[in-house]
């Protein structure tokens, strides 16, 4: 336990924690506008397939721009978009499409604001980030239930503008740090691309998992909520408990412990949500490794990430797996697979020599 709140108090973690508010926002207003504009639909999962494919595949390039040009404020320009998009399709009526793109191409310039943002102030931790994207998962339940409710866009366009401060003062903490140097989590003995490709497979492999974790139990809003609040607790924890303990033991135990508690609670909540608080954990773990190898470009390596999630739910809007003995099978293999690959890319204990202000 002092481990834990020695790094909840480590240098710098006010902008995991700011960012993960701005993160909050993003993805409300993603999230409302997609449930408002998927309403009566016929083709309703086109439109989320449009939306994954496009705020998820550019921020691997929007993050190489940022990367060479560091002063650009991705965040500002990403609020700037989601405004517009609101306008053009609430406020103006036009073409579906184009506002959706918009909104897409600032949700992407947010994320990757966030995460150099986070990275680069952090001192090779992983806590920083992973309180960041935490905060999306609560964002995307609540963005659905404001949907649902009387809240009309301008209200949401409100809590946009809040963010504004927000990114501003995350702002004033980059500019005296400004490098990932400390991030040294990967097999050094190895290609840096083939650790790259191995990272990335991992959070392809974890983003088809996490459409087909079996939650049948799932049945009701308030069961939802907690899901989705489960998830983002998960994803903090993992960079948390990282710091705390290392990175290795909490890659083997988030993805093995993960296993029985996801196949045995398909049916018993309290269950499948430990499991679900584990398989999140190891999102942090992935994006380090490839901070680790590409630290002059941590807007590159977030944007690989996104890129390997979409690749991993793309084919859950096609091909949907009904069997579940297929299906369990499928979990328990690939978490398997999964857990040796990290160990695999992983660096030895004693290669990890992160100077950590805590």
């Amino acid at each position: 336990m002092k481990n834990v709140i020695s790094v909840l108090k480590s240098k710098n973690i006010v902008t995991g924690y700011l960012y993960s508010y701005i993160h909050l926002i993003t993805e409300i207003a993603c999230f409302y506008f997609l449930v408002k504009v998927t309403n009566n639909w016929r083709f309703v999962w086109l439109i989320p397939f449009i939306y994954d494919g496009m705020a998820f595949v550019p921020q691997a390039l929007i993050g190489y721009i940022s990367d060479k040009f560091p002063k650009i404020n991705f965040s500002l320009i990403g609020t700037v978009l989601i405004f517009i998009s609101y306008i053009l399709q609430f406020g103006i009526g036009i073409n579906l499409y184009v506002s959706l793109i918009i909104l897409c191409l600032g949700n992407a310039c947010i994320h990757i604001n966030g995460a150099e943002v986070t990275l680069k102030t952090s001192g090779g931790m992983l806590s920083h980030s992973a309180i960041f994207v935490a905060g999306g998962s609560f964002g995307v339940i609540l963005g659905k239930l404001l949907a649902t409710s009387i809240v009309p866009y301008w209200g949401i366009l409100f809590l946009v503008l809040t963010m504004i401060p927000f990114i501003l003062l995350a702002t004033t903490y980059e500019n005296e740090n400004d490098n990932c140097d400390n991030f040294n989590y990967a097999n050094k003995t190895l290609s840096p691309m083939i650790v790259i490709l191995l990272a990335v497979f991992v959070v392809i492999i974890r983003g088809y998992i996490g459409y087909g974790l079996p939650t049948s139990w799932n049945k009701t809003v308030i069961q939802t909520v907690i899901l989705y609040f489960t998830m983002g607790f998960g994803k903090a924890l993992g960079g948390i408990l990282s710091d705390a303990f290392g990175i290795r033991k909490i890659a083997v135990i988030s993805t093995l412990a993960a296993i029985p508690f996801l196949l045995i609670g398909e049916n018993i909540m309290i269950i499948s949500l430990i499991g679900v608080m584990f398989f999140s954990m190891t999102m942090s773990i992935t994006l380090a490794i490839l901070v680790s190898v590409l630290k002059k470009s941590p807007g590159l390596a977030f944007g690989l990430t996104t890129i390997g999630l979409f690749l991993g739910t793309a084919p859950i809007f096609f091909v949907k797996i009904t069997n579940k003995i297929f299906n369990f099978g499928l979990i328990a293999t690939m978490s398997l697979l999964c857990t040796f690959v990290l160990l695999f890319i992983l660096a030895k204990k004693e290669e990890v020599k992160n100077e950590v202000d805590i």
